[in-house]
C-alpha cells in the first residue's frame, strides 16, 4: 500500500523516488503496461498543474464566452 500511494505522490508532485518498491534504488519496471499509463498520466498533471488540465475539460472554456 506504501509503495502504491508513494508511487502516485512521487509522480503527480515530480518529488523524485518514492517509497518502498519504488524506492531510490529501483524503478517502475515491473510495473504492468496501464499503470505505467496512469503514473505518466499524473506526471502530466503535475507538470502542467491540475487546474490547467481542469480547465481543458471544462465546457465553458470552449464556448468562446
Amino acid at each position: 500500500m506504501v509503495s502504491c500511494f508513494s508511487a502516485v505522490a512521487s509522480t503527480l508532485n515530480n518529488i523524485g523516488p518514492a517509497l518502498g518498491a519504488f524506492g531510490p534504488t529501483e524503478n517502475f519496471a515491473s510495473l504492468q503496461v496501464e499503470s505505467k499509463w496512469i503514473l505518466s498520466f499524473c506526471m502530466l498533471l503535475g507538470r502542467l498543474e491540475i487546474f490547467s488540465v481542469l480547465v481543458l475539460f471544462a465546457p465553458r472554456f470552449w464556448s468562446g464566452v
